[in-house]
């Protein structure tokens, strides 16, 4: 086995390729362990659309050791401790959060979970209505169908803009035989990572880890959907209607991959315009106009793509005006954001990531997450100093390179008949 230098957080790599991460926290009382798994919606073709979501939901039916979800869920709650799964476009996870003395037991249950599910026939067929039953749960916010509508608009016709669970109709084709093959193709060894943190040395982890993954089988997975990106020039526009007491925007555009330059700067001017109760669009949209109870910006980034999206909830016969507003505030972005604004906004950045790594859990993912998606595992100083270097010129320059009225779209879920009023709004 290949072994990092000692370090905060520690790497090991096995025989068979499966990484292991630990990162020390003296003092906790709780130990984390989270399994990444590199496969998700992305990696589905259209037949197979929400094929990853629905194996996570069926790896907690049971095992040749524990052949029921009772023996999973009861073996961790009977020390108090909480177990969880979900699966994202480019991802699968399964995290375990317990105090320490039961650390060696959940370890256990959670390898044993992903390396022996029984997949069984019958069990399947009732998670296949669970997880419709998801779908449909999903559907009827309509806060959450504006990000599907969204999604589609920006990755039409691909994975990327699919819901991660995939449809009623792509679930209820998945056979035991499309399952079964499909875990054996993407849960191979090279292809996992897991990573643990808490009160626990590395050799600890090691010791542990070691014996349970001894035979993992070893293979190549399946490859990711690259994104197909539209050459959009115009505004689009997408109006469902619902009978709603609230109107639900989202205004989207294009955004930058993970490995983007402009990452940090595009995230500190999401954060100036719409992250936090001090940000630019809470105190416009809310605090000085009234027109919404929650507004918010956030950046997505992923391997090779990403979105800058708004998010607005509001009466209905205001939506036009809100989104005006937001409108407004996107292009006096462009003209510049002072220095004092700049350092608030980078120092609610640094404030959040530092306070998220004091839980156990957060770290785990924190350093699972990169290794399975960068191959490498940045420290939260290396991120402050990336927050540190962005300038109030960074913000200025990416404001106008990605706040392009003809890349914008519009996504509205409430009660209109016709987009018309947003088709003018945009000048479409």
């Amino acid at each position: 086995m290949k072994q990092d230098s000692p370090s905060t957080c520690q790497k090991t790599v096995l025989d068979n390729g499966l990484r292991v991460l630990s990162y020390s926290m003296p003092g906790t009382r709780s130990v984390s362990t989270c399994i990444f798994v590199g496969t998700g919606s992305r990696y589905e073709d259209d037949p197979r659309a929400g094929i990853s979501h629905f194996l996570e939901h069926m790896l907690f039916k049971g095992t040749y050791r524990r052949p029921s979800s009772i023996d999973i869920s009861s073996a961790i709650e009977e020390v108090g401790g909480m177990i969880n799964g979900a699966t994202d476009r480019e991802l699968t996870s399964y995290w375990c959060k317990v105090a320490q003395p039961y650390f060696l037991k959940a370890l256990d249950v959670l390898i044993d979970m992903v390396r022996n599910p029984l997949l069984d026939s019958q069990e399947m067929e009732k998670e296949r209505g669970v997880v419709q039953e998801e779908l449909s749960a999903s559907n009827d916010y309509p806060n959450y169908r504006a990000e599907m509508l969204i999604d589609q608009m920006l990755w039409p016709n691909q994975p990327m803009g699919r819901d991660v669970g995939g449809s009623k109709e792509s679930v209820q084709g998945i056979t035991r035989e499309m399952m079964d093959g499909y875990f054996r193709s993407q849960y191979v060894s090279s292809n996992v990572v897991i990573s643990v943190a808490g009160d626990i040395s590395h050799a600890e982890v090691l010791e542990a880890v070691a014996p349970l993954t001894q035979g993992w089988p070893q293979g190549t997975p399946g490859t990711w959907h690259p994104a197909v990106h539209e050459n959009q020039t115009n505004p689009k526009v997408c109006v469902e209607y619902r009978r709603t007491e609230q109107a639900h925007l989202l205004l989207a555009l294009p955004g930058i991959s993970t490995y983007h330059p402009d990452r940090y700067p595009l995230d500190i001017m999401s954060t100036v315009l719409g992250e936090g109760m001090s940000s630019r669009l809470f105190m416009e949209v809310r605090e000085r106009r009234g027109l919404a109870y929650e507004v918010h910006s956030s950046a997505s980034h992923f391997r090779d793509t990403g979105s800058f999206v708004i998010y607005l909830g509001v009466a209905p016969k205001k939506a036009t005006y809100a989104a005006k507003t937001v409108l407004d505030e996107l292009g006096r972005l462009k003209t510049g954001v002072p220095e004092n604004e700049l350092e608030r906004a980078k120092g609610l950045a640094k404030g959040r990531l530092l306070l998220r790594m004091e839980d156990t859990r957060a770290v785990a993912a924190w350093s699972g997450l990169q290794e399975l998606l960068r191959n490498q595992v940045l420290t939260v100083d290396q991120v402050v100093e990336h927050i540190d270097a962005v300038t109030c010129q960074d913000v200025a320059r990416v404001a106008n390179d990605f706040l392009v009225q003809g890349k914008l779209n519009l996504a509205v879920v409430g009660p209109f008949r016709s987009d018309r009023q947003f088709q003018s709004l945009l000048g479409v």
